[in-house]
């Protein structure tokens, strides 16, 4: 006979609805887990990345930038009539003296201006030759006249002298006496007034011929003035040292006041160096600095800060105190390095890729495994060249990544391979 078994089917229920719910709080579990799992850091390759050590100790504060040699004796010539220019007889890149002919100059209306100056040079000295006699002579004139005066004055005054003897003896007579001293005063005051003539006169005769001496000085300046400008024809360098420039053409008509050739000195040069306006703000006169020529490195001083800034740097003039180097020339680009100051003991390491002076920058310190790298927030101080001063953040033997590490922005913490 069939024996009935007991149903399982509630057993079953509930076994289900445990595996279910184990499942469920698994699943629960594993997500929790997994939502405060940090993300997999990036692996990059220890080769791409630079590294730099923290260190304490001195630090040298520069600034540098690219610059080119400059003569600091340069002359421009220019020309001081207009002319047609003939013939260029040197060329660029020759050593010249100042006596040296550079090129020549034609001017027609030139060579006309100077005969023209010439004789009238010759009419102003006939001129004043002329009146020169002919106040000679009305000065001889005047001084014969009063030289006559004063005779008559004296012959007078004698013989009122001798009457006023006679008069005191009766000898004679009281109106010849008036008569003689009447005519005795009367040639003084004449006396007196030709010696007055005579001193006009004088001074008239040095006036007239000083008009005359001026007008023949103004003829001779115009002479030189014009000899000078027909030399000035040849154009001569005017400077011992090097033609580096001739901007004209044979044919080409000039007028006055054209540049026609530039001579400069080049055994005086001078770096004039570009400085970033935001790395200038610290450069001061009298700083020492170095310009490499690629040839060498030349020392020397800051002598000039541009007041003005064009195409965001600033000009600094650095007159050089040392030897220079062969192959120094004018025109040749350099590279400019000025020391802005020593900081004696303090923090600091290479200069990020991308930081500034005085700013908070996120940097990458390399852990003690020197595998894991953990994104850190670091404060800058001052700055160099090629160095940085560390105000907070790191410690001295910490190990950071300067190199741009923008690719990993999205995370804090990279591991090196």
């Amino acid at each position: 006979m069939d024996i009935a078994r007991p149903s399982n089917a509630r057993k079953k229920r509930i076994r289900q609805a445990l595996y279910a719910g184990v499942g469920l709080l698994a699943v629960v579990l594993v997500s929790v887990g997994l939502s405060r799992l940090k993300p997999a850091a990036p692996t990059v390759e220890r080769a791409v990345v630079w590294p730099d050590t923290v260190k304490r100790g001195p630090m040298v504060r520069q600034v540098r930038g690219l610059g080119t040699l400059t003569p600091e004796d340069i002359r421009w010539i220019p020309a001081t009539t207009q002319g047609r220019v003939e013939k260029i007889i040197l060329r660029p890149g020759t050593a010249v003296k100042s006596s040296d002919v550079i090129l020549e100059l034609s001017n027609p209306q030139l060579e006309q201006q100077l005969q023209d100056a010439e004789l009238k040079l010759q009419a102003a000295q006939a001129a004043l030759a002329n009146i020169k006699v002919q106040l000679a002579n009305d000065l001889l004139a005047t001084r014969a006249t009063a030289a006559q005066i004063e005779a008559d004055f004296n012959k007078a005054k004698m013989q009122a002298q001798m009457n006023e003897e006679l008069a005191k003896d009766q000898l004679v007579s009281a109106l010849v006496l008036r008569q003689s001293q009447v005519e005795r005063d009367q040639l003084g005051v004449r006396n007196e007034i030709s010696k007055e003539q005579l001193a006009s006169k004088t001074e008239s005769t040095r006036a007239q011929l000083a008009v005359q001496q001026s007008a023949v000085d103004q003829a001779r300046a115009l002479l030189q003035l014009t000899r000078q400008q027909r030399d000035e024809l040849k154009v001569r360098a005017g400077l011992d040292g090097m033609l580096q420039l001739v901007p004209i053409e044979v044919g080409q008509q000039v007028a006055p006041g054209t540049n026609l050739a530039r001579v400069a000195n080049p055994s005086r040069l001078k770096a004039e160096i570009k400085i970033a306006e935001t790395q200038a703000k610290d450069i001061q006169l009298g700083q020492k600095a170095e310009v490499d020529t690629r040839n060498g490195v030349v020392e020397g001083r800051v002598a000039r800060i541009d007041p003005s800034v064009q195409n965001g740097t600033r000009t600094v003039d650095v007159t050089l105190t040392g030897e220079l180097p062969k192959g120094a020339v004018p025109d040749l680009s350099v590279d400019g390095t000025i020391e802005l100051e020593r900081l004696n003991d303090v923090v600091f390491m290479g200069r990020p890729a991308f930081g500034q002076d005085q700013s908070v920058v996120g940097l990458f310190k390399i852990q003690q495994d020197g595998v894991n790298a953990d994104r850190v927030q670091v404060k800058l101080g001052k700055s160099s060249v090629n160095t940085i001063e560390v105000l907070s953040g790191l410690k001295v033997g910490d190990q950071v990544i300067l190199s741009d590490m923008s690719a990993y922005d999205a995370y804090d913490r990279i591991r090196l391979k």
